[in-house]
């Protein structure tokens, strides 16, 4: 065999066994990542995997022409403290290009202090924009169970470190599908497949404007 029939040989092998697919695995890996890092209403709880809104979110990106990878590092009960432990390697693991941060009503239905909250969120925007990443905080509203003073000063803890760490809150998240039966599961709590659209639509402002085409 001469040599160019052995290479000719080898490339058909190389395109028959998806050997060449390897440069575009590592475009893709190389594409600049969001990271979502919420509780359940992020994981989905409830939802299958591809109808999260998270999931909706990565189809949007691509239709729309972004050139973004979409990871979720969120987990089913999870709170601030949870996640502040977690984020260093998140961050060190996928380098994301912005950081969305959905947290703080597991913290809220505890009861937690306002103070450890405040602090857990604050040290994670602090880890986000260190490493070089935007961040977006998605801002909870939590139930009068321990007062209205505590609920107040809970909700009004995104705000404050929006305007601190310059980094935009969405408010309103989940008031559009809360209060409709037909958007919740059997639980009262959790949003089913029919809210996440919804869902992605109340994120999607806010997180498409930290974006680059």
């Amino acid at each position: 065999m001469t040599a160019v029939k052995s290479l000719l040989l080898r490339c058909a092998l190389a395109i028959w066994f998806g050997w060449l697919s390897l440069p575009v695995a590592s475009a893709a890996a190389a594409a600049p990542v969001i990271l979502v890092l919420g509780d359940s209403l992020s994981a989905g709880y409830g939802v299958s995997v591809d109808a999260t809104w998270v999931a909706l979110l990565q189809q949007r990106l691509a239709k729309q022409g972004y050139g973004y990878r979409v990871v979720n590092a969120s987990v089913s009960g999870e709170t601030t403290g949870g996640a502040r432990a977690r984020l260093p390697r998140a961050l060190e693991l996928h380098q994301p290009a912005l950081v969305v941060i959905e947290l703080g009503g597991n913290d809220g239905l505890r009861g937690l202090p306002l103070k450890q909250v405040r602090a857990n969120f604050e040290a994670m925007l602090s880890q986000a924009q260190a490493a070089g990443a935007r961040a977006v905080l998605v801002a909870m509203r939590i139930p009068t169970n321990y007062g209205p003073a505590y609920t107040t000063a809970f909700h009004a803890i995104y705000g404050e470190l929006g305007q601190k760490y310059s980094v935009p809150v969405i408010d309103g998240f989940m008031e559009s599908v809360a209060l409709d039966d037909a958007l919740m599961q059997a639980d009262g709590i959790h949003p089913n497949a029919k809210a996440q659209p919804v869902l992605l639509d109340v994120i999607w402002p806010t997180v498409s404007r930290q974006l680059k085409k």
